[in-house]
């Protein structure tokens, strides 16, 4: 199994080199790009040929970037949400041009996900047109349209909001769309929030693309590192072993405290995870 990191972790700061330098230190490989202005520019090629050069000094690859969600990020200050679902023609067309910004990252560094949220999660509260399921379809066409040119693959993210269970995306990818490879980032806190995980590990495994993964209380979405909440992690990844999936288990952490504390709680989940998939693979 690969192990991933998101550059959520410092979600509060603009990206620099150093930061992917500490994650590598970590033992972290691989990096998803949480693509938000005043984190980092993703509409700036210098600020992206920049990406390039710290990911070859880190070693770290690029796997996944995760589309824009809200306008900008300032310290720990969130801008307006983008709903790539609304039925506002103007404010949805913002949304997917952002993404489509995020998209052409690609072309200078490649990789291989691009992970999207469908409308807004209900914890930051949608307005009742935010999360309509015609618009957020036409927007994926959109999006899966130039992800294909720039030779990314979509992965629509399991959020909490109506739009995106991992049953309704299931059902929205077999049955309402046909776009071929589009897939799904299974979000192993939004699952565990919404009900069931090891069910929805199930359900989405014929489409799963990438993940994030992090822990909770069964009540917030507080990004937790692994091991930290009430997440059953050995049924989760035997669950992962029994489907099949042999991807990227990508960390998504945020956290009050340091990085660098953080990255030492991660690193020793990572172990944890490595033995509990070693000990079931010799069952």
């Amino acid at each position: 199994m690969l192990f991933g990191i998101s550059s959520h972790l410092y979600h509060a700061y603009p990206l620099s080199q150093a930061h992917l330098l500490e994650l590598a230190e970590y033992g972290f490989r691989r990096l998803e790009l949480f693509a938000a202005q005043g984190h980092f520019d993703y509409h700036d090629p210098a600020a992206v040929e920049n990406l390039g050069r710290w990911l070859d000094a880190s070693g770290m690859a690029l796997h996944s970037v995760h589309a824009p969600i809200v306008e900008s990020i300032v310290g720990r200050r969130w801008g307006a949400a983008y709903s790539n679902a609304t039925t506002d023609t103007a404010a949805r067309e913002r949304a997917v041009q952002e993404t489509l910004a995020a998209i052409a990252v690609a072309r200078t560094v490649p990789y291989g996900c691009l992970v999207v949220h469908l409308g807004i999660a209900d914890v930051q509260n949608p307005g009742p047109n935010d999360n309509s399921r015609e618009p957020a379809k036409r927007s994926v066409e959109q999006i899966h349209e130039a992800a294909v040119a720039a030779g990314v693959r979509v992965a629509l993210e399991v959020i909490p909001n109506r739009l995106s269970s991992a049953e309704s995306l299931v059902q929205m990818i077999e049955d309402e769309l046909d776009l071929p490879g589009i897939g799904i980032c299974l979000d192993f806190g939004h699952a565990f929030l919404l009900g069931d995980l090891a069910d929805a590990i199930e359900t989405t495994s014929g489409h799963l693309a990438t993940t994030h993964v992090h822990d909770n209380r069964g009540k917030d979405d507080d990004h937790l590192t692994p091991f930290e909440g009430h997440i059953d992690w050995e049924t989760a990844l035997m669950t992962v072993q029994k489907v099949g999936y042999e991807g990227t288990l990508l960390f998504e952490l945020q956290s009050q405290d340091p990085a660098r504390v953080v990255l030492e709680r991660a690193a020793a989940a990572r172990r944890r995870f490595e033995r509990i998939l070693e000990a079931d693979s010799f069952q």
